[in-house]
């Protein structure tokens, strides 16, 4: 399943799916080209494509081939000699979806919020954002200009209130229930306050809370999109929903949806820890301007993890330091953003764990994710069962890397009973890739058991 998600990614079938091209579509055009080139005959058979496509021992293709590839995707030869395969490829993909071509204005947002979220929307032929697209997001969100009055009949502050309470809600069904559930209702939201912005006049003040009030819901679309498996809808969401941010002036909306967008960035099946340590740093340039101690805690969590991904052991730790000197430097959670409600030192520890294990530490993992249940402030589990299982998953890994199979199991065993009710295709896909690893001990009948239990 991760394998067949990873090839999907590979810049030549996201081309395929971008122009709608078969195999054999694509390998006619070449042939044709190739000919045109002057370099004689080419086969057409699809297992071409998917032998340059595979993740073992992928072929290469032959020089003149790639020369007649790129000349049917009008890329110049000289981008093929110096950025080397399959990269030059990525000059082929251009997504042209408004979210990232319109000017970061409110106009601008209003219009990116129903491309990115519109009822009718065909995600087929979304494709993640690179690594220059997602810095450049970050610098706009830096100096894009907020919103200011709207002249005419106007709507009062207490419909941004009732939108507050509305995405609260929200937010807790997507830790009860899953992003299944809650995806298709934070995009209606999505939509309720586009239509309000665009359709009534307000007072600035008004103005802007509703324009964190789209933030958040498209944040929470992303965030909804990215755990069902839909990473590029979910970078569509999220970067409607930085827009959404700076139009509404609020630095601290604004580092929020970079945190998570930042997630998304490292956390897909083929991480990306360079851009989401720019969008991270970027939201930390103006750390004075965000007000929440708690979503400053989050930017150096995810820091850490970011830095833990790209190999970084020193900065990744030293992250969580800050994280902790932030965190314990603030002010309790109920003077504190309701956004930010499930920030504590047992998330930090969590996420301390998480770091160790990427970094090939199971010990030190072990005894975070220990700290992170046995502390004063310990994560509460109950409160969020998905991010529970997934971080019960990560510590039986730590376990297993350690050769003690009955932790493995048993902890394996506590985070399927979290995930009963919870709809979580990260949760699912943690889960399998635990099981794949324990399938070399399957003669161990405590292992054997999990399985057939799971299978």
């Amino acid at each position: 399943m991760v394998e067949g998600a990873l090839a999907d990614r590979h810049p030549l079938n996201q081309v395929l799916a971008l122009k709608g091209w078969t195999s054999e579509d694509y390998l006619r055009r070449v042939s044709a080209k190739h000919r045109s080139l002057g370099y004689g005959g080419l086969g057409c058979r699809k297992e071409k494509v998917s032998r340059w496509t595979r993740l073992v021992r992928p072929q290469v293709p032959t020089e003149h081939t790639q020369l007649a590839m790129a000349a049917v995707l009008e890329i110049p030869a000289s981008e093929v000699r110096t950025r080397t395969w399959p990269h030059w490829l990525l000059l082929g993909i251009r997504d042209h979806s408004a979210v990232w071509e319109l000017p970061w204005t409110p106009e601008g947002t209003i219009t990116a919020l129903d491309d990115a979220g519109g009822p009718t929307v065909d995600r087929r032929g979304f494709l993640t954002a690179g690594g220059g697209t997602v810095a450049a997001a970050i610098a706009q969100w830096a100096i894009a200009a907020p919103s200011n009055a709207v002249t005419g009949r106007k709507i009062g502050k207490n419909v941004a209130d009732r939108f507050d309470i509305r995405l609260d809600e929200l937010r807790h069904l997507d830790d009860d229930l899953g992003a299944d559930y809650v995806y298709d209702a934070a995009r209606a939201e999505v939509r309720l306050i586009n239509r309000f912005l665009r359709n009534n006049s307000y007072a600035e003040a008004t103005g802007r809370r509703l324009y964190a009030s789209a933030a958040e819901a498209s944040r929470l679309a992303g965030w909804c999109a990215y755990d069902t498996g839909d990473v590029a809808a979910a970078e569509k969401h999220l970067c409607a929903a930085l827009r959404a941010a700076a139009s509404s002036g609020d630095h601290t909306t604004g580092a929020i949806v970079a945190a998570f967008w930042a997630n998304v960035r490292y956390g897909s099946t083929t991480p990306d820890p360079r851009s989401a340590l720019d969008l991270l740093n970027g939201a930390l340039v103006h750390r004075d301007r965000i007000t929440s101690p708690r979503a400053l805690t989050m930017l150096h969590i995810r820091r850490a993890r970011a830095h833990s991904l790209a190999g970084e052991p020193a900065a990744a730790y030293r992250a969580i330091d800050d994280a902790l000197a932030v965190y314990d430097n603030g002010f309790p959670a109920t003077a504190d953003l309701p956004t930010m409600y499930w920030v504590n030192t047992g998330e930090i520890h969590q996420a301390a764990a998480s770091a160790a294990l990427s970094l090939h530490d199971p010990a030190r993992a072990l005894e975070h994710f220990t700290a992170a249940a046995t502390h004063a402030d310990p994560y509460d589990a109950e409160k969020e069962p998905r991010g529970a299982a997934i971080y019960l998953i990560r510590k039986a890994s730590a376990y297993l890397a350690l050769d003690d199979l009955d932790g493995t199991v048993e902890t394996a065993r506590h985070a399927v009973d979290l995930m009963g009710g919870v709809s979580s295709a990260r949760g699912n896909s943690a889960l399998t890739e635990l099981r794949s690893a324990l399938v070399r001990r399957r003669g161990v009948p405590v292992v054997k058991d999990f399985l057939e239990l799971t299978g």
